[in-house]
């Protein structure tokens, strides 16, 4: 995980997309602990407050459940809950970059090209080296 303090997005914020992405994509899985606070602060380096605050968030939705004394671990729906969150994510900033595309005037399309064109610029970059 890479935090970006130059990033509008706040750093505890940051965590917790990452934190779900990766519980999405199945980098943890249910029933599997998370990184104890105090090592992700310090592989972070941010305070173990911001992480704690973080992991509060996932924990409110229903992402990771602690366990007093033992750790943060996934619950059985967390896979399929950050999945769905990620989604809308996904969804609220694709809705962004069309309101933008459409307030310059660009076609349907021409912003289907650019679409493209990202994602196979994502793609490709992912199989490089």
């Amino acid at each position: 995980m890479k935090i970006d303090p130059n990033n509008h997005v706040p750093i505890f914020l940051q965590i917790v997309e990452q934190i779900a992405a990766s519980i999405a994509a199945g980098v943890f899985r249910p029933g599997e602990s998370l990184p104890a606070q105090r090592s992700l602060a310090v592989s972070l380096g941010v305070n173990p407050n911001t992480v704690q605050k973080a992991l509060d968030e996932l924990e409110r939705r229903g992402l990771v459940v602690s366990r007093r004394g033992v750790g943060m671990f996934v619950t059985d729906r967390g896979n399929e809950s950050a999945l769905t969150q990620t989604e809308e994510v996904v969804a609220e900033a694709f809705r962004r970059g069309l309101i933008a595309a459409r307030e310059s005037n660009l076609t349907g399309a021409r912003m289907m090209k650019i679409f493209e064109n990202v994602l196979l610029e994502m793609y490709e970059s992912r199989e490089t080296p």
